[in-house]
């Protein structure tokens, strides 16, 4: 049980106003006191993206009245809007960074280009302990409402044992109907990848422009991923790490001939 009233950042990347976020701060003012800084248009698969060639506007706003919760509309990227509220908004680190709930998935190799990922992973880089949530709808309309219970138990969980240091949780939620919900699998990312391309195509001036489409393909046959598990009706947690470092090839890359 929770002894006091945490501060959680909430933050995503399909803009202020996704139905995902709107459910994510209602979840959010049961457990703590909620602070909102989100994009005010979506910015979705801006990965790491931040401004620095544009200037950065961020402005309170009403969108509920009588909210619990205390909202800011910012003109940048997810992770321009976690380096906002940690160094503009909030007068101290806040306990939680929630981001999402993302409309699609972020499984496999999607966590790469992911703003909802990107934005919990700026937090936990600035020592946040910071969860990532996405549910596996692409549509306006994706009902959200039979992954709460599953997205309050797994923030209660984070404040009660925390995060170690550099770890983020990335959860997809299937969609599925709440008694469909088979639980919640730890998982390792699976190994997929996209097959893109892109279509060419001409605008009516006459001009050549170009249409990225693609096919996801998942070649991982194990039964510990997380495309295995949001395909066999499970709700996926993945321990992501901003730490890019290939560990094991360190000590062979050093046999290399690389100097003098």
């Amino acid at each position: 049980m929770l002894q006091k009233k945490p501060l959680i950042l909430v933050t995503n990347d399909d803009g202020i106003t996704a139905p995902g976020i709107r459910m994510l701060i209602r979840i959010m003012n049961e457990i703590g006191d909620v602070v909102v800084v989100a994009p005010d248009k979506p910015q979705s698969a801006m990965g790491h993206a931040i401004t620095i060639n544009d200037a950065l506007y961020c402005d309170p706003i009403i969108i509920e009245k009588n909210a619990l919760q205390k909202e800011y509309s910012c003109s940048g990227t997810p992770v321009d809007c976690v380096k906002m509220a940690t160094r503009q908004i909030l007068n101290r680190k806040p306990d939680l960074c929630v981001s999402g709930i993302n409309h699609g998935s972020n499984s496999a190799i999607n966590v790469i280009y992911s703003g909802t990922m990107s934005a919990a992973v700026e937090a936990g880089i600035e020592g946040i302990p910071a969860i990532g949530f996405s549910l596996l709808d692409y549509s306006i309309d994706a009902n959200f409402e039979p992954a709460t219970t599953y997205v309050k138990t797994i923030v209660e969980n984070v404040l009660l044992n925390g995060l170690p240091k550099g770890v983020i949780l990335n959860v997809n939620i299937p969609r599925l109907e709440k008694k469909e919900i088979k639980g919640i699998k730890i998982c390792r990312q699976a190994d997929a990848h996209w097959a893109e391309k892109f279509d060419k195509r001409t605008n009516p001036m006459g001009r050549e422009y170009y249409w990225l489409s693609g096919e996801f393909i998942n070649e991982d046959k194990g039964e510990d991923t997380d495309e295995w598990a949001l395909q066999n009706g499970y709700i996926s947690i993945v321990p992501t790490q901003f730490d890019l470092t290939a560990h094991y090839f360190i000590k062979e890359l050093n046999n290399w001939t690389l100097h003098d």
